[in-house]
Protein backbone atom coordinates (compact mmCIF):
# COMPACT_ATOMS: atom_id res chain seq x y z
CA UNK A 1 0.00 0.00 0.00
CA UNK A 2 2.58 2.42 1.17
CA UNK A 3 5.21 1.44 -1.85
CA UNK A 4 1.99 2.10 -4.30
CA UNK A 5 1.72 5.50 -2.71
CA UNK A 6 5.29 5.86 -3.09
CA UNK A 7 5.50 4.88 -6.84
CA UNK A 8 2.62 7.13 -7.56
CA UNK A 9 4.02 9.98 -6.04
CA UNK A 10 6.93 9.55 -8.21
CA UNK A 11 5.59 9.13 -11.01
CA UNK A 12 3.24 12.09 -10.61
CA UNK A 13 6.56 14.31 -9.58
CA UNK A 14 8.66 13.00 -12.72
CA UNK A 15 5.62 13.95 -14.60
CA UNK A 16 5.36 17.82 -13.25
CA UNK A 17 9.20 17.84 -13.53
CA UNK A 18 8.91 16.83 -17.36
CA UNK A 19 6.07 19.58 -17.78
CA UNK A 20 8.20 22.15 -16.34
CA UNK A 21 11.03 21.62 -18.33
CA UNK A 22 8.72 21.65 -21.47
CA UNK A 23 7.38 24.54 -20.97
CA UNK A 24 10.69 26.27 -20.21
CA UNK A 25 11.33 25.27 -23.52
CA UNK A 26 8.84 26.83 -25.24
CA UNK A 27 8.78 29.97 -23.31
CA UNK A 28 12.75 29.94 -24.04
CA UNK A 29 11.84 29.32 -27.71
CA UNK A 30 9.66 32.17 -28.14
CA UNK A 31 11.24 34.64 -25.81
CA UNK A 32 14.66 34.39 -26.68
CA UNK A 33 16.24 36.39 -29.45
CA UNK A 34 19.03 34.86 -31.04
CA UNK A 35 18.51 31.63 -32.92
CA UNK A 36 21.22 29.77 -31.16
CA UNK A 37 19.51 30.57 -27.68
CA UNK A 38 16.38 28.95 -28.87
CA UNK A 39 18.29 26.00 -30.36
CA UNK A 40 19.51 25.30 -26.58
CA UNK A 41 16.12 26.07 -24.96
CA UNK A 42 14.71 24.02 -27.10
CA UNK A 43 16.98 20.94 -27.12
CA UNK A 44 17.52 20.63 -23.24
CA UNK A 45 13.69 21.29 -23.12
CA UNK A 46 13.26 18.46 -25.47
CA UNK A 47 15.85 16.20 -24.01
CA UNK A 48 15.07 16.87 -20.41
CA UNK A 49 11.59 16.95 -20.94
CA UNK A 50 11.31 13.08 -22.91
CA UNK A 51 13.64 11.74 -20.16
CA UNK A 52 11.09 12.73 -17.35
CA UNK A 53 7.67 11.57 -18.96
CA UNK A 54 9.54 8.77 -19.86
CA UNK A 55 11.15 8.15 -16.30
CA UNK A 56 7.52 8.35 -15.33
CA UNK A 57 6.19 5.34 -17.49
CA UNK A 58 8.54 3.36 -16.32
CA UNK A 59 7.64 4.11 -12.41
CA UNK A 60 4.24 4.05 -13.34
CA UNK A 61 4.44 0.95 -15.60
CA UNK A 62 6.21 -1.27 -13.63
CA UNK A 63 8.66 -3.99 -14.66
CA UNK A 64 7.21 -5.85 -17.91
CA UNK A 65 8.02 -5.98 -21.73
CA UNK A 66 6.59 -2.22 -22.06
CA UNK A 67 9.89 -0.68 -19.93
CA UNK A 68 12.51 -2.17 -22.09
CA UNK A 69 10.59 -0.54 -25.11
CA UNK A 70 10.48 2.91 -22.98
CA UNK A 71 14.27 2.62 -22.10
CA UNK A 72 15.40 1.92 -25.89
CA UNK A 73 13.23 5.32 -26.98
CA UNK A 74 14.83 7.10 -24.04
CA UNK A 75 18.28 5.71 -25.60
CA UNK A 76 17.49 6.78 -28.88
CA UNK A 77 16.01 10.32 -28.14
CA UNK A 78 19.26 10.69 -25.89
CA UNK A 79 21.37 10.26 -29.43
CA UNK A 80 19.06 11.85 -31.90
CA UNK A 81 18.07 15.07 -29.82
CA UNK A 82 21.55 16.42 -29.08
CA UNK A 83 22.77 15.31 -33.31
CA UNK A 84 20.24 16.99 -34.17
CA UNK A 85 20.43 20.37 -32.52
CA UNK A 86 24.68 19.92 -33.39
CA UNK A 87 23.48 19.55 -36.60
CA UNK A 88 21.03 22.88 -37.00
CA UNK A 89 23.88 24.73 -35.40
CA UNK A 90 26.29 24.22 -37.49
CA UNK A 91 23.82 25.36 -40.56
CA UNK A 92 23.14 28.28 -38.57
CA UNK A 93 26.95 28.86 -38.30
CA UNK A 94 27.75 27.95 -41.56
CA UNK A 95 25.19 30.11 -43.62
CA UNK A 96 24.15 33.11 -41.39
CA UNK A 97 26.58 36.34 -42.24
CA UNK A 98 25.43 38.13 -39.79
CA UNK A 99 26.51 35.49 -36.89
CA UNK A 100 29.88 37.77 -35.98
CA UNK A 101 27.30 40.11 -34.24
CA UNK A 102 26.39 37.62 -31.82
CA UNK A 103 29.45 35.51 -31.55
CA UNK A 104 33.32 35.46 -31.82
CA UNK A 105 33.99 33.64 -35.18
CA UNK A 106 37.82 33.88 -35.09
CA UNK A 107 38.52 30.98 -37.31
CA UNK A 108 36.78 32.66 -40.12
CA UNK A 109 37.38 35.67 -39.71
CA UNK A 110 41.21 35.56 -39.72
CA UNK A 111 40.47 33.59 -43.24
CA UNK A 112 38.41 36.94 -44.05
CA UNK A 113 41.22 39.30 -42.92
CA UNK A 114 43.77 37.47 -44.81
CA UNK A 115 41.61 37.72 -47.94
CA UNK A 116 40.86 41.50 -47.56
CA UNK A 117 44.58 42.05 -47.06
CA UNK A 118 45.70 39.81 -50.26
CA UNK A 119 42.55 41.98 -52.16
CA UNK A 120 43.84 45.52 -51.08
CA UNK A 121 47.30 44.48 -51.58
CA UNK A 122 45.89 43.43 -55.06
CA UNK A 123 44.41 46.73 -55.40
CA UNK A 124 47.51 48.80 -54.76
CA UNK A 125 49.60 47.01 -57.24
CA UNK A 126 46.62 47.84 -59.90
CA UNK A 127 47.27 51.74 -59.09
CA UNK A 128 50.61 51.18 -58.91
Amino acid sequence: MIGEWIRFLATALLLLASLVAFTAAVIGAYRFGFVMNRLHAAGIGDTLGTFGAAAALLIGGGLNLSTLKIVLIIIFLWFTSPASSHFLAQIEYYTNPHLFRYTDRRIQDTKAADSDKNTKAGEEREKE
